[in-house]
């Protein structure tokens, strides 16, 4: 699953990757994580990006999962990333069913374009083109091990967002 951070403060005084989420994020993220308990989302691996807006989108959904927000694991190369580098990331697993990326657009939302293959819903499909908005998520699903995927070998199942 790759879900794109919540409602950042605008840039402002702090750098970039030290961006807040907003109010308006807090109660995003809160809401993504109930909705990915509601779906059954039980990850079994997090990837984060180092920005501060992704780390705190993170600790809000996981309180939805019912997980420890340390579960995480902070990744340097996550902030600033090419899908190529993303998908890097997911290769090196080899054990867990159910991986969420916590990361940001355009990267989200095109590496699951690229990951996108046969039997994906047109509907589905357009919507990761047009882009994922602020705490948008894409399920993909594959029976593929995480080594072998690359373009065009999951399937697009789903994507959503929070509305508040």
């Amino acid at each position: 699953m790759l879900l794109r951070h919540a409602k950042a403060e605008p840039a402002g005084s702090v750098g970039d990757q030290f961006r807040p989420l907003a109010l308006h994020g807090r109660r995003q993220a809160v809401a993504i994580g109930e909705k990915l308990s509601g779906l059954g989302v039980e990850p079994q691996k997090v990837f984060c990006s180092a920005a501060l807006r992704t780390r705190q989108t993170w600790e809000l959904v996981s309180n939805g999962l019912d997980l420890d927000a340390s579960f995480a694991q902070v990744e340097e190369s996550l902030y600033l990333a090419a899908a190529e580098n993303v998908l890097d990331v997911v290769r090196g697993c080899e054990e867990p069913d159910t991986i969420l990326v916590v990361g940001h657009e355009p990267v989200m939302s095109s590496l699951a374009a690229h990951l996108a293959g046969p039997g994906t819903d047109a509907a589905v499909f357009d919507r990761v083109r047009i882009g994922l908005p602020t705490s948008g998520f894409a399920i993909l699903e594959s029976d593929l091990p995480w080594s072998e995927w690359d373009a065009g070998t999951a399937l697009l199942v789903s994507t959503d967002s929070a509305e508040v």
